[in-house]
């Protein structure tokens, strides 16, 4: 990488910085720091959302899937997402905002003391914590991954340099800084990606290779679903971006939580769905493409890096660096903002259940040290992440198998539909799924691998989220919880007006 390539990516790092100071000005409190306040605008919630979706890890664990199974990571990964946003559009993002106009929550499991109890809240805030440190760490390793082929940095200094710019723009700057920062990250990864797109297409002869490309790629690239990429892995996809993608994940909640109202969350769920149809096309393209570019690569993880090095001039290089270092400190500041959110509104109040509560000024300073505390642990693991199995192990395996079991009881106990599935069915889900991802990872794994390769993955994948997800809907059936507060609260979710239930009030 040339000296043109480190100027551009050293502007880019300092002006995330900038923007982070710029932004701290309009931090006044905790809730402008967590929910910029409710003030964001619908167009700017679906980019953020958008941008904060994904990470680096597409330029590395997802190209290695582009150059050995082709299209089929199209179907399982964007259309999963479009989905799940659709669904999302009418049955989730709604209600984030009642959430807080209602309640005045601005973390995402703030609700769940009113809606289950206190036990069931702290359970799945600690968990959810703790889960969201090894994903942010694989974000972190796929970028250092990157950096290392581009310019031989190691590994330990990559993950320092993007964690450490990240940690001082979220830190100071909250989530009004998240999200301005993912505005100005999308436009640089749109230039960079239409580039990459532009010198694929013109080395592969012209823009008809859009069309012709495909018959000289491997047998199986054209297909929907090849490899682990089975229909049945496609279908508990679909479950899993929809409790991700609608708030699962905790910051893709506090996006639709800031947007000013429910008409907005839904416009910013539907411009993020929309965004997923159509740019994982540009993006992937070029990765789809190396295998005819850059045949029998030994490690098709670094495919989009090696690309990048051999088709661009020094200049683009940094642009396209800058593009994917874009989508892991969108995703990873956001995740960090919703971290603290909850350890300052969910955490810490139930360790000081029956004392005064925290003050506006301390909340704000509690924010910014919980930010700090995450990005810095997720560093560490990051650090260490060849013994969980490396990028690919703890994004899809780890944390694909474990996100469900947390959000179940998160996003389906807003539903009217699962009103009588109580504290008993969010606790028991969630251990249920915990359960069978140890047996199926540690205790059965030889069983499972005897399935095949093909199924390792999805039964990795699928058994906790779909024995949490039974668990939970039959709970209720044999014990199903009634409870007045409960009842109101989910009623009250379900329009738009009318007042906050008392109770939930007074917990606010």
């Amino acid at each position: 990488m040339g000296s043109v390539a480190w100027i551009v990516l050293s502007l880019y790092f300092g002006l995330m910085i900038v923007i982070g100071w710029w932004a701290k000005s309009r931090v006044h409190d905790a809730r402008d720091f967590f929910t910029a306040g409710g003030r964001m605008p619908w167009w700017l919630a679906g980019i953020s959302h958008h941008m904060s979706g994904y990470s680096a890890a597409v330029f590395v664990a997802y190209a290695a899937i582009a150059y050995t199974t082709g299209f089929a990571l199209y179907v399982w990964w964007a259309i999963g997402i479009v989905f799940a946003m659709a669904v999302g559009a009418v049955l989730f993002a709604p209600r984030w905002p009642r959430l807080r106009e209602r309640l005045g929550i601005i973390s995402p499991l703030e609700y769940l003391t009113t809606r289950y109890n206190l036990p069931a809240q702290q359970v799945l805030a600690w968990s959810g914590a703790a889960l969201k440190i090894f994903d942010v760490g694989a974000k972190w390793t796929a970028s250092a991954v990157l950096l290392n082929v581009f310019a031989d940095v190691p590994l330990h200094w990559g993950v320092l340099l993007t964690g450490g710019v990240t940690l001082i723009y979220s830190t100071v700057g909250g989530l009004w800084a998240d999200a301005l920062t993912d505005l100005g990250q999308f436009v640089i990864q749109l230039a960079a990606g239409v580039a990459m797109l532009v010198v694929t297409l013109s080395k592969l002869g012209g823009i008809s290779s859009v069309w012709t490309m495909w018959d000289r790629l491997p047998a199986g690239h054209t297909k929907p679903f090849a490899g682990s990429y089975t229909v049945g892995f496609f279908l508990v996809y679909l479950l899993i971006d929809t409790l991700s993608y609608n708030g699962g994940t905790w910051n893709l909640a506090q996006r639709f939580i800031a947007a000013g109202n429910a008409a907005q969350a839904r416009r910013a769920a539907v411009l993020s769905g929309a965004l997923y149809l159509v740019w994982p096309l540009v993006l992937f393209f070029p990765m789809w493409a190396a295998p005819l570019l850059l045949p029998d690569l030994k490690a098709p993880e670094q495919s989009y890096a090696l690309l990048t090095t051999h088709l661009l001039p020094s200049g683009l290089i940094g642009l396209v660096l800058a593009g994917m270092f874009a989508h892991t400190m969108a995703m990873t500041s956001s995740d960090a903002n919703a971290i603290s959110a909850v350890v300052v509104r969910d955490i810490i109040p139930g360790l000081m259940r029956g004392r005064s509560s925290l003050s506006s000024r301390t909340e704000l300073a509690a924010g910014r040290i919980a930010t700090f505390s995450f990005i810095a642990l997720s560093l560490v693991v990051a650090l260490t992440s060849d013994h969980f199995g490396g990028v690919l192990g703890l994004l899809i395996l780890w944390f694909g198998a474990l996100v469900g079991p947390i959000a179940i009881p998160m996003l389906f106990g807003m539903l009217p539909w699962f009103r009588r599935s109580g504290p008993s069915a969010a606790i028991l889900s969630w251990a249920a799924g915990l359960i069978v991802f140890a047996l199926t990872k540690y205790v059965f794994d030889g069983q499972v691998a005897r399935l095949g390769e093909n199924w390792v993955s999805t039964v990795t994948v699928a058994g906790p989220v779909i024995v949490a997800f039974v668990v939970f809907v039959v709970t209720g059936l044999v014990r199903p919880w009634r409870n007045p507060a409960s009842d109101e609260l989910i009623d009250a979710l379900s329009v738009d007006g009318g007042p906050a239930p008392e109770q939930a009030i007074a917990h606010a």
